[in-house]
């Protein structure tokens, strides 16, 4: 079986194969219908498929599509573990649900934000009360997302940026731009001020199936960081967290990182999935990764994400220029290429098979 063939080249032709496959096996799917239309006119929608009893005890959870544009290489994760076979065995406690495109709109247009160009891992907190200040951001605010995209406005950004990677380090310009700010609506990496209607659905569909179980596992498909193809595994966890610890025993301590002591790729988030999560299910334990899966070179995957911010800002998409930022920022988050998506298929299935073998040894 040749795993290129699990994956697709559009959010419609994703979404079509998904569908497809569940039906083949003979897998009740539910609609989640966005408000919104595609990219070319399409029907939006999150897709929830469940495979195993509706009264498991323990359920494992794979999401796609949290940041749209990425969601290329989740969809083909599960499109791949359902063509492969990967479920055929389950314990007879176990279920595993597959949340596909989460944010449709970002996946259908090639944003990594959802239609309120909200980031919905940064969405989940308490809105109505003070929100975490990103003084980097505010800093940096006018170089990370400038009005102007020309090649001299574009160097004079570029030449903010780097003094303050040179005065700060690298990772606090990555926290930085990365981090979650909610100041700056129009920016990059806002966080909202109201749940999103990805953020609702998520906290629906996880309250819906998990209702019954003891034991949640989430596995929550990213790209982006990182060297090509490889997929680090980051601990949704504090490191003294009894989910990390799991994650650890369940995965391996070598391959499991956290942004808390710095071994992540990642910069330390707020309002992150996770605690959409373990606030949909209160009764159960939650162990929670994030497998990321590197691209290309941090510094090109920011910039075709500050191009697209720049883009909906004050460019027009259907020009050339924003036809060519468009393939640059799915180009960054989803290599199009045969390697990549064998190496990506090999770690989501093999962390797949960790997860459910590490749930079953729990009472």
């Amino acid at each position: 079986m040749n795993p290129s063939s699990f994956y697709s080249g559009t959010y419609a032709e994703a979404r079509a194969k998904f569908l497809e496959t569940c039906a083949a096996q003979g897998l009740r799917v539910e609609h989640h219908i966005h408000p919104k239309r595609g990219r070319e006119g399409e029907e939006l929608a999150t897709d929830v498929a469940r495979f195993g009893p509706e009264n498991a005890s323990h359920v494992l959870f794979t999401q796609s599509a949290t940041h749209g544009v990425e969601g290329f290489c989740g969809s083909g994760a599960q499109v791949g573990a359902l063509q492969s076979g990967l479920y055929d065995d389950l314990p007879d406690s176990m279920a595993v649900v597959l949340v596909h495109a989460i944010n449709p709109y970002g996946f259908s247009w090639l944003r990594r934000v959802t239609h309120e160009n909200v980031d919905l891992n940064r969405n989940h907190l308490e809105h109505g009360q003070p929100y975490p200040v990103n003084e980097g951001y505010e800093q940096l605010k006018d170089a990370i997302c400038p009005v102007s995209w020309t090649p001299e406005a574009r160097a004079s950004a570029r030449a903010t940026l780097e003094a303050y990677a040179e005065a700060y380090g690298p990772m606090a310009l990555q926290g930085a731009l990365s981090g979650g700010q909610y100041s700056h609506p129009e920016g990059l990496f806002f966080g909202g001020h109201q749940t999103t209607w990805s953020a609702k659905t998520m906290a629906a569909v996880a309250g819906k199936h998990a209702a019954s179980a003891r034991h949640v596992g989430w596995i929550d498909y990213h790209t982006g960081l990182g060297p090509y193809g490889y997929g680090e595994l980051i601990s949704d966890h504090l490191l003294g967290d009894p989910g990390h610890a799991r994650l650890v025993d369940w995965l391996g301590e070598s391959d499991v990182t956290n942004t808390d002591d710095g071994s992540s790729t990642s910069a330390p988030l707020t309002g992150v999935n996770s605690l959409c999560v373990a606030g949909a299910a209160p009764h159960a334990t939650v162990t929670m990764v994030t497998p990321e899966f590197g691209t290309s070179p941090v510094d090109e995957v920011l910039d075709s994400l500050r191009a697209d911010c720049w883009l909906h800002n004050h460019g027009d998409l259907d020009s050339y220029q924003g036809r060519a930022i468009k393939a640059e920022i799915r180009r960054c988050f989803y290599p199009d290429a045969d390697d990549w998506k064998a190496m990506v298929f090999e770690r989501t299935s093999d962390t797949e098979r960790k997860m459910i073998a590490g749930l079953a040894t729990l009472d």
